[in-house]
């Protein structure tokens, strides 16, 4: 997942769940005015990581399931709400007490205040 990050994209959280995963991103611009699709990162994402995934594990069989579910955040509030979800999920799912003890959890920063109060 952070393969590109910082290179095409930003990620300020990603966690891989058991059996999905939850990722927030932002695209960089591509050249003047045009970003990165979603679709384009995940294709890349979904065609590197079984690659590494089968160097490090004896997997086989299909790694993604076809499809993804994707929005549009649209403001500050819905940023932090969204955040907020992606690491509360392995507490949720009962996986571990703290998000920060979930080995599949990782984020850009522990509070996303810094970045928007430079926004």
């Amino acid at each position: 997942m952070l393969f590109f990050h910082q290179q095409r994209y930003q990620i300020f959280s990603v966690v891989i769940m058991p059996d999905h995963v939850h990722c927030l991103i932002v695209p960089f611009l591509k050249k003047e005015s045009e970003y990165s699709s979603i679709g384009s990162i995940l294709h890349s994402i979904k065609g590197y990581s079984p690659k590494q995934i089968h160097k490090v594990m004896n997997h086989i069989g299909k790694v993604w399931q076809d499809g993804r579910h994707e929005r549009l955040i649209k403001s500050q509030k819905e940023m932090i709400d969204v955040w907020k979800y992606i690491r509360q999920n392995p507490v949720k799912a009962e996986l571990v007490h703290q998000p920060e003890e979930y080995p599949f959890f990782w984020e850009l920063y522990r509070n996303l205040s810094p970045y928007f109060q430079n926004n």
